[in-house]
């Protein structure tokens, strides 16, 4: 065996006891008790027992199996990582491959028989909701050299934390934060919108600025091709519609989300943003109450029937890619040209702000900031592994400026290293400061946010298809709507508690 070439602090001199993952049995030794009699929470130390397989010597002739996001694998940055990993390995026989599991790999059902990977890339709501059956296993961060650095920022660190044994692990590496955005065609805007559409001449459209002239815009592209929507998106992904709610007061659990016995999304005014949302539901089409509007966004993008919609940063690419064909086909331009055309024309911004009433039709002059729910995606490794060296080697290289800087080149993420950040697009650095200020509110690290999705999807599609009915509307008054989110918070509590 050989020493990891990854390793700037090479580990002490103790004695390792043998131990695999996190055993329900462990109890460490480094916490201390309060005088009130109370255990108190501490980080693990170096020579934490359940660090004991990270020996600082390099498993040789393994293979490393690594699930990846489909866009990740679709652009290219997969084979581009793999290929500099086993370069820099090549000398231990350590090779790293796609586990060829998709991107939402059931580590849970596959580890346990020895089929599962062995480093699992995904948002910290999926990666944590696996911590309290231990399928994945603590990272001891002294090893990793984005944590040594100091180049994540405490936000997502959190978001990979978790108490077992009174010991606050660190069970993942952030690398990008990934947030929901406003995503419009620049080139499809009026060509006098500086005149007509920048009140306070700041050189931004009006409509990506604030959600009340978005709506007014969005009425008019509509009424000029009856084919076209101004704004346009999946309201039953929550993930996406959940900041309104988030920014007149509701959230999803109480004490910095950790908490799954209050549950808030009726909270403050959250109502506000339900209304906000079926407001403007009535001048998209039915795409918007299902995934339709998300599955054809590049396309609808495109071809111009959308001006805006809503995404993540890397799925940007896929836009642009589409667009390029498009400006091809119809404009003949060459692929460079298209290529230059598509990148600027294809414009990321914040959720636009929201009038504090809560009222598109009779807005209030003052506007308050629009949250957005959002995650930190990263690497965790699985708790099944048999060669938890060489897959930590492969987390570290992964983590690396490098590497995240090179990912943030090809899928256009927003990065979670500081240091590439403050490298990176306007757009990135914003994204950056909105993750540690707080206006985007991280997804819960605990196993409970898998019963929220699909209530909380099912009861938005249900609000996206209200404007159609008439008569019939069930969400039309502000008190229904409250009605409807305290029965909501009711059936997640129901779901986490009593049906499980």
């Amino acid at each position: 065996m050989k020493n990891i070439k990854f390793l700037s602090l090479l580990l002490g001199s103790v004695t390792l006891l043998t131990l695999a993952g996190c055993d329900p049995n462990i109890t460490t030794s480094n916490h201390n008790t309060s005088s009130n009699g109370q255990t108190t929470i501490v980080d693990p130390s170096e020579d934490d027992p359940v660090f004991a397989k990270f020996t600082g010597q390099l498993e040789e002739g393994v293979t490393v199996k690594v699930v990846e996001n489909d866009t990740a694998i679709k652009m290219g940055y997969l084979d581009e990582l793999i290929a500099a990993f086993n370069e820099e390995y090549k000398e231990y026989g350590i090779t790293a491959v796609d586990a060829n599991q998709g991107e939402f790999a059931d580590l849970p059902n596959t580890g346990p028989y020895g089929y599962g990977p062995d480093v699992v890339y995904q948002a910290n709501d999926v990666l944590m909701g696996w911590v309290d059956d231990k399928h994945i296993t603590p990272i001891p961060t002294h090893l990793i050299e984005a944590y040594q650095s100091e180049v994540i920022p405490d936000t997502a660190h959190d978001a990979y934390k978790s108490v077992v044994n009174n010991v606050n692990y660190t069970f993942g590496v952030p690398v990008n934060i990934q947030s929901p955005l406003l995503y419009y065609r620049k080139d499809l805007l009026p060509s006098d919108w500086q005149e007509t559409w920048d009140d306070n001449n700041n050189d931004i459209p009006d409509m990506v600025e604030n959600i009340v002239d978005l709506y007014e815009f969005s009425k008019q592209y509509h009424a000029k091709d009856d084919t076209k929507y101004g704004f346009e998106f999946s309201l039953n992904d929550f993930y996406f519609t959940s900041g309104y709610l988030f920014s007149y007061g509701g959230y999803l659990f109480g004490n910095n989300n950790r908490d799954d016995t209050d549950i808030g999304l009726h909270k403050g005014n959250a109502k506000y943003g339900v209304q906000i949302l079926r407001q403007f539901a009535a001048e998209m089409s039915a795409a918007c109450r299902d995934d339709s509007a998300k599955l054809a966004i590049s396309g609808a993008m495109a071809s111009g029937k959308y001006f805006a919609s809503v995404t993540t940063p890397d799925v940007r690419s896929v836009i642009v890619d589409a667009l390029v064909d498009t400006y091809k086909s119809e404009q003949g331009l060459s692929q460079d040209e298209a290529i230059t055309k598509a990148e600027e024309n294809v414009v990321g911004v914040p959720f636009p702000d929201l009038p504090s009433n809560g009222d598109l039709i009779n807005p209030s002059d003052d506007y308050i900031e629009c949250k957005q729910m959002g995650g930190i995606n990263g690497y965790a490794m699985s708790s099944y592994t048999k060669c938890p060296n060489a897959s930590l080697a492969f987390i570290n290289f992964a983590t690396s400026y490098k590497m995240v800087k090179l990912r943030e080149q090809i899928i256009q993420i927003a990065p979670c290293r500081s240091d590439v950040a403050e490298e990176s697009t306007q757009l990135s650095q914003q994204l950056f400061e909105r993750t540690t200020n707080g206006s985007i509110v991280l997804m819960p690290s605990i196993k409970a946010i898998n019963q929220v999705w699909t209530p909380a999807g099912s009861f938005m599609a249900d609000v996206a298809a209200d404007p159609s009915r008439g008569g019939n509307a069930k969400y039309d008054t502000l008190d229904k709507i409250q009605a409807a989110l305290e029965q909501l918070s009711n059936d997640i509590y129901d779901a986490i508690h009593l049906l499980n």
